[in-house]
């Protein structure tokens, strides 16, 4: 196995201990028995089975839980991550960084299937979620464990991880990676998984935004459609006033303010909720609603005097 021999070597050769989780996504081919056989003889390799394909955000949460090392570095398994890059996010984690993120800086991908693409979507992910760094879609990036145990991992998120873990104050730096085409495999992004991706960022940008506080959001929109059905109602009132009727006049109006005002009321509603579970979430176990990195402690010292 290529990508086998090839992160051996390189760890061998940057690490004194180390592990590698690999993660078999459902395949229906050899891939199982061989990594079987490959971790008959290495201890060092841990070999995860998925029952069935769960997509790539599953088969790197999988990875994530079964992996044991302080510092976790996750890539594809189709070759088109070079394992030679790896010392770069070390040296990165070393320095401090909660995660390192890999960027295909000099993409060789096709220009206007993917390339122009790619740009369009990672400068949106920059701008909704506030990080700024140019590739999201890569999975290619190093993490501290800690930050990852902090990040729920479903749908398409994977790609959000810096977005998410930044909320929680992790620090982000950006390395270039190189690009290369995949010697296993084929791409299977299309139409479908980008709309997928695009309600994940939706997703995202509120959770940012209004995860400790829903009423917010929901509140805002549902008031906006309170006040507008109330000034509807308040026209058609004095329109009636002046003798018009409303029903022949302006029945579609009424209807409308009616479905405004009561849209308004389920969205003030849906904002509270919203915050009762907020409350829920927090109270019974004293979750704090920050994330501490460190603590430090002046130590104090008893001396007794004797006479």
């Amino acid at each position: 196995m290529d990508l086998y021999d090839r992160l051996k070597a390189v760890m061998e050769a940057h690490a004194e201990t180390f592990e590698l989780v690999l993660v078999d996504d459902g395949s229906r081919d050899g891939t199982f028995q061989l990594l079987r056989e490959i971790a008959a003889v290495d201890s060092r390799i841990t070999v995860v089975k998925l029952r069935r394909n769960f997509g790539q955000t599953s088969a790197l949460a999988a990875g994530f839980d079964h992996a044991r090392g302080e510092y976790i570095i996750a890539m594809d398994g189709d070759l088109q991550h070079d394992p030679a890059d790896i010392p770069i996010f070390l040296e990165k984690i070393a320095e401090g960084y909660d995660i390192v993120s890999g960027w295909r800086k000099r993409r060789i991908d096709n220009l206007w299937l993917r390339r122009i693409p790619s740009l369009c979507a990672n400068w949106l992910m920059a701008k909704l979620s506030g990080v700024d760094i140019h590739d999201f879609g890569t999975t290619f990036k190093a993490y501290r464990r800690d930050i990852l145990e902090q990040v729920p991992l479903y749908g398409e998120l994977h790609r959000f991880i810096p977005a998410l873990a930044s909320w929680q104050g992790a620090s982000i730096v950006e390395v270039p990676i190189r690009n290369v085409n995949r010697e296993r495999g084929a791409s299977h992004y299309g139409l479908s998984r980008t709309i997928r991706v695009f309600f994940d960022l939706i997703t995202i940008r509120f959770l940012l935004r209004y995860l400790s506080r829903p009423l917010h959001f929901f509140g805002t929109v549902g008031m906006a459609g309170i006040f507008s059905a109330l000034g509807i109602a308040g026209w058609l009132l004095v329109e009636k006033l002046h003798g018009v009727s409303i029903m022949a006049a302006h029945g579609p109006l009424m209807i409308f303010a009616s479905a405004l005002l009561l849209a308004g009321l389920n969205m003030l509603a849906l904002g509270l909720l919203g915050e009762m579970q907020v409350r829920h979430y927090h109270e019974p176990s004293r979750r704090a609603p920050y994330a501490v990195e460190r603590v430090l402690r002046a130590q104090s010292e008893e001396h007794t005097i004797s006479e």
